[in-house]
């Protein structure tokens, strides 16, 4: 861990809230560009972009492999290494405006921006402490939304006002984000870690309940990412600055919510935070199904949003039944679960959307009743032997 006599800038938290930030403004400029670019630049149809997108998941899937790689690299350097990686493929996005050039362009970003994820959230879980953990992954979140909201500004001002080529953005964002990686690289210290971490795969049984829900966090994902989205065009013909309006919000929210749901998780735990989460989800998606109102539509889809933040309780749980030195592999493999999800529901739940959109979020609002018979497992008090309600603290059963 950092030194007592280091200054407040230079401490960990604030290092994983530098590294979240610049990963953001790397993604949401590659990500607000994409579909333009490919587009215009490429003569993409929907069978190229399909293998984009599939071919940005195969990292995600793939993110176990980050155990193995930590054989050679320290941790702390890997993340780093992962954030300059992500900001490398964005530079490189606008550079190579071919089908071939964008999917490998595609892969190198993809790479970086997951071994990222699964590293920054295994560094916060070992660097944070119980009590104070899902206050900070909430300021994580605030930065990657204010990050964001920076990054929608310089793509605004970059196509309105100074007529700015694709490239050109690309370039900032990604090399901006490569810059902070070689300054965090030079400027924080050397972290330690309190417990060495396992260099291998690692499933175990006792997890099983951290598992499945992150499993159902990644379908809960793609259900707003691909069809709310999707539901806002087809069906009340938002244009794309009705969209772009959407997202400012959300992340205006974020800003100023995020760290208080953090607070609120603390202070709740994590069964009562997810229940009401699940229960949120489960009366949006059913609203959905039937909503005729673009107001109420934008609305829901708003409070959709906000409950992602909820989702640092599974994380907050899963670091209080942790073995500590599990915490790194146990990561990579729960990414990479999450991403199950990223295959399988897009395909499956399109090909339902075609006989009855409704039906899809219907199936989303069963999928949330399913994700909070799940978040009731979980005990007041989780602890390593209490993963589940069934399960005694050894308190408890040293008083029987």
């Amino acid at each position: 861990m950092s030194d007592p006599q280091t200054p407040n800038w230079r401490k960990p938290e604030v290092l994983l809230i530098f590294m979240a930030a610049a990963m953001s403004i790397a993604f949401s400029v590659w990500q607000a560009l994409l579909n333009n670019f490919v587009v215009e630049r490429a003569a993409f149809s929907g069978a190229e972009i399909g293998i984009l997108q599939s071919l940005r998941e195969v990292p995600g899937f793939l993110a176990f492999t980050v155990v193995f790689v930590l054989l050679a690299v320290r941790e702390q350097a890997l993340a780093l290494l992962a954030l300059g990686l992500t900001g490398l493929g964005v530079m490189l996005t606008g550079q190579f405006s071919t089908v071939w050039g964008l999917y490998a362009t595609t892969l190198i970003m993809s790479t970086g921006f997951h071994y990222y994820e699964t590293l920054q959230q295994s560094l916060t879980l070992q660097w944070i402490g119980k009590n104070r953990l899902p206050e900070a992954m909430g300021r994580q979140i605030s930065a990657r939304s204010f990050a964001a909201l920076f990054a929608f500004v310089i793509v605004w001002l970059g196509i309105e006002v100074f007529a700015l080529d694709y490239a050109w953005l690309y370039l900032f964002a990604g090399g901006l984000t490569l810059a902070v990686a070689v300054s965090a690289w030079l400027v924080f210290p050397r972290f330690g870690q309190n417990t060495t971490q396992h260099k291998h795969i690692i499933l175990r049984r006792r997890y099983w309940l951290y598992y499945a829900l992150t499993f159902m966090g990644g379908a809960r994902r793609q259900i707003f990412i691909v069809f709310a989205a999707f539901m806002m065009v087809e069906r009340f013909h938002f244009d794309a600055g009705d969209i772009a309006l959407l997202f400012l919000i959300n992340h205006l929210l974020n800003i100023w919510m995020a760290p208080r749901i953090g607070r609120l998780i603390s202070r709740w735990g994590e069964q009562r935070a997810l229940t009401l989460e699940y229960l949120g989800l489960a009366l949006i998606f059913a609203a959905y199904a039937f909503v005729s109102s673009p107001w109420l539509a934008a609305m829901l889809y708003v409070a959709d949003h906000l409950l992602f933040a909820m989702a640092i309780a599974i994380r907050s749980y899963f670091q209080k039944i942790a073995d500590p030195a599990d915490i790194a592999a146990t990561s990579g493999v729960a990414f990479s679960i999450n991403h199950i999800a990223a295959v399988v529901i897009p395909v499956a739940f399109g090909l339902l959307w075609l006989a009855s959109p409704a039906a899809v979020f219907l199936a989303g609002s069963a999928m949330a009743l399913i994700s909070l018979v799940l978040a009731r497992m979980i005990p007041d008090h989780p602890e390593p032997g209490c993963e589940t309600v069934w399960q005694r603290t050894a308190a408890e059963a040293a008083r029987i």
